[in-house]
């Protein structure tokens, strides 16, 4: 059972893809999909800067993109993966899907947190006189600091799971350990090692996450 062929070199390279994919894709989702979901909430019937056009763009393009499962999204972008970095096998070529993937769902994560927030504290700014961008960002992340941190680990935990998909198409990573040697080589311990370590991450991430959002809305 825990006799393997992996030598710890590779698991360790595994690791490092992994952690690489993971925060790549976060950083460029977020930077994407923060400011989508802000603009859905401000241009949403109502908002504050109201524009039915830009919602009525935005809101469908985001579910039609969540609506893919990220498997199939994987290699429906291929031919863009590859314009994009030449290549579509490999860690740099799982980055572009993946943040294809969490764009979106950050948008969605970001406009529920933000729509939680009180519409009593978005009167008084717009009462005192505060400009758009001022309610944006003196009022309405603020009040919504700590949910957007739930949301953020939430993301963060789904990228997990999309990069270990990504082993699937030789995307590299903790995934691809997994289907290479636990599954087509039917080698227990890789698998029993992977899933652990998944179980690790996705808890430690987590633990962080709720911790800092209580310390947020304590603040």
């Amino acid at each position: 059972m825990f006799d393997s062929v992996i030598t710890s070199e590779q698991l360790f390279q595994a690791l490092r893809e992994t952690v690489v994919m993971v925060g790549v894709s976060l950083f460029f989702g977020a930077l994407l999909g923060i400011p989508v979901g802000i603009i859905l909430v401000i241009t949403r019937p109502g908002g504050v800067l109201e524009n039915r056009f830009v919602y009525a763009v935005l809101n469908p393009v985001i579910n039609i993109i969540r609506s893919l499962p990220f498997i199939i999204l994987l290699v429906a972008i291929i031919p863009f993966t590859r314009l994009l970095v030449h290549t579509s096998i490999g860690t740099s070529a799982a980055i572009v899907p993946l943040v294809v993937y969490v764009a979106p769902y950050i948008a969605r994560l970001v406009e529920n947190s933000l729509l939680e927030v009180s519409p009593g504290i978005m009167e008084a700014a717009e009462a005192m006189g505060a400009t758009t961008f001022q309610v944006i960002w003196h009022f309405l992340l603020p009040e919504a600091f700590g949910s957007l941190i739930l949301t953020m680990t939430t993301a963060t935990i789904g990228l997990i799971g999309a990069t270990a998909m990504a082993g699937t198409v030789g995307g590299g990573g903790i995934g691809d350990l997994a289907i290479s040697y636990g599954y087509q080589r039917f080698d227990t311990f890789v698998m029993i090692v992977t899933v652990a370590i998944l179980i690790i991450f996705v808890q430690g991430i987590q633990s962080a996450g709720n911790r800092l959002a209580r310390k947020a809305r304590r603040d």
